[in-house]
């Protein structure tokens, strides 16, 4: 066995507290990341995407691995998995599990050690899942690539996991294709597969980023209850200090590929040091900051009685199936107001957004945008109402042709319109200065822009018709706490230097409190509570609503953090 370390080494401003050095009465890490430095390609804005980086796991503990995107945290847990990509290579450096380096190992041995002794959650478990088996077939699939049980002990296990890790119906979700389930039950299933082998180390990256809070905070619960039980190491990625507070023993904050600070979960959060820490934690959405006012009593738009139902199935074999998204919903948004809507997966406020712009035709109710009913428009004259509305989505990367250059992907809207393609295009350029890019990169194609930067072109596009009125769904859910903070500073300036009306949708009421005049909380298609942005988070009435603010995570903690 290697007994011989390296001493911690990160950048010169680091900030190591006495707790990340204190190793009496928590036996022998797991896992040692010792020194571990990752080569980029030639050409890449710089040339390690993780330098130098030392630390260790040890049984029983969660250790957060805390920084934007780009800081290098992810690549850390790939390469403690085997699972760099071809383009990137270890310079120096070792991964001790139990002693052995897995930098040196052979591939087929590393393959025995996947899963089996480390195993990790990713991300986006839609992607990571596949869409054409059944999610028993996808666990039974783990066992039986390691050569374990028979075919029936397999189908036994899997229910059994699916049992442990809390999914309410575990033999119809066995049954289920992936997109059957909700995102929630998604993530469930992925933890059930990473456990499966019983491993020593589990690693959760970003698992609970695009979750609503309810089941954000559900999901981060199951993995602690589940760390105790096994006494598992457990190494959890993520951008959120909320999440930190929430559930942290240790924490390691990074920054473009180099560990910064380092310490106890205590002393990270509440004696926090590197500029960096602090601007991570500052950039919690905080309500206090948000509006009080409500823009001008004129509306500008009103929504009166809005349904909207999705019929499903029906046929020889199966019964047809409706689903309620809208139930009679009405409000006004006033001009140069800001109106968020909040609630969680399938409580109805994305089907509303898309009712608003006409991706969705309503079944009932009306939308009366300068006295026109927008629901019920076709053809030119819908066609001339939509400059006035128009939506940002949440996923830019999906919603941007990655075909096409951004300016033109900004100028298609004019262009469609009959605006002249010369015009249109500097006019793009114009709109990307005004969203903080650079107006020369207009000839750059979406890949090749940051998620933060791609959701600004989203922006961009959504402005270039000069509208009244933006409808932004979940614009910033995805995004990393700091790029968040940006993007929401930028929405609120264009508002007031365009005089824009905003219908903010999220599931985050924190975020809903901070740049909201009015937040409108929803719950199974129906609004339960309506009134300004302190009212709504520091007097709510609803139980609904109370629960909304009772997830979020680190929450009993979060005042202290920003003292």
């Amino acid at each position: 066995m290697l007994t011989e370390t390296l001493p911690i080494e990160t950048s010169g401003d680091a900030v190591v507290h006495p707790g990340a050095l204190n190793e009496e009465g928590r036996g022998e890490p797991v896992v040692h990341i010792d020194r571990l430095s990752i080569a980029l390609p030639d050409g890449a804005d710089r040339p390690y995407a993780v330098d130098r980086v030392s630390f260790k796991l040890f049984a029983g503990e969660m250790l957060c691995v805390v920084g934007e995107s780009g800081s290098g945290k992810s690549m850390s847990a790939n390469a403690l998995m085997g699972l760099l990509p071809e383009t990137v290579r270890v310079a120096q450096g070792r991964i001790l599990l139990g002693g052995t380096d897995l930098i040196t190992m052979p591939a087929e041995a590393l393959y025995a050690i996947r899963g089996r002794r480390v195993a990790m959650i990713f991300q986006e478990p839609m992607s990571a899942l596949n869409p054409l088996m059944k999610v028993s077939a996808q666990i039974e699939e783990v066992f039986e690539a390691h050569g374990l049980l028979t075919p029936r002990e397999r189908k036994e296990r899997a229910l059994s996991l699916l049992t442990e890790v809390g999914l309410p119906d575990p033999p119809r979700a066995a049954d289920s294709y992936p997109f059957q389930l909700s995102g929630g039950q998604r993530q469930r299933v992925m933890i059930a597969m990473a456990l499966a082998l019983e491993p020593e180390v589990l690693i959760a990256d970003e698992p609970t980023t695009a979750l609503d809070v309810t089941t954000q905070a559900q999901i981060l619960k199951l993995i602690a209850k589940l760390q105790e039980e096994r006494n598992m190491a457990v190494m959890f990625i993520t951008h959120d200090f909320g999440v930190v507070a929430e559930i942290a023993d240790y924490v390691t904050v990074m920054q473009l590929g180099r560990i910064v600070e380092q310490g106890t979960a205590e002393e990270v959060l509440f004696s926090a040091q590197h500029p960096y820490t602090k601007k991570l934690i500052a950039a919690i959405p905080r309500p206090s900051e948000g509006n009080a006012g409500i823009g001008t009593s004129e509306p500008l738009l009103t929504v009166e009685r809005l349904c909207k139902t999705y019929r499903m199935g029906g046929g020889l074999f199966s019964r047809r199936r409706e689903v309620y998204a809208v139930k009679d919903v009405s409000f006004a948004l006033g001009r140069g107001e800001t109106l968020g809507i909040v609630g969680e997966s399938g409580s109805g406020k994305s089907s509303i957004g898309r009712c608003l712009v006409r991706l969705e035709d309503p079944d009932g109710g009306r939308v009366l945008l300068g006295g026109r009913d927008m629901a019920h428009l076709k053809g030119a004259e819908l066609r001339a109402m939509r400059r006035r509305i128009q939506m940002i989505f949440q996923d830019p990367y999906s919603s941007l042709n990655p075909r096409e250059k951004v300016g033109r992907i900004i100028a298609s809207g004019p262009i469609a319109y009959g605006e002249d393609e010369g015009r249109a295009l500097l006019q793009a350029a114009e709109l990307m200065e005004m969203v903080g890019l650079d107006p020369k990169a207009t000839n750059r194609f979406p890949h090749e822009f940051s998620g933060g930067q791609r959701q600004r072109i989203g922006i961009a596009r959504a402005l270039a018709l000069e509208p009244e009125i933006i409808v932004a769904d979940e614009a910033v859910s995805a995004l990393d706490v700091s790029i968040q903070a940006q993007v929401l500073e930028l929405l609120a300036r264009l508002k007031e230097e365009l005089g824009l009306s905003l219908v903010f949708i999220t599931h985050d009421l924190r975020v809903a409190a901070k740049i909201c005049d009015r937040v409108m909380v929803m719950q199974t298609g129906e609004v339960v509570e309506l009134g300004t942005g302190s009212e709504i988070f520091d007097s709510p009435r609803h139980p609904y609503t109370r629960s909304l603010i009772e997830a979020i995570p680190g929450r009993a903690k979060e005042a202290r953090m920003m003292a």
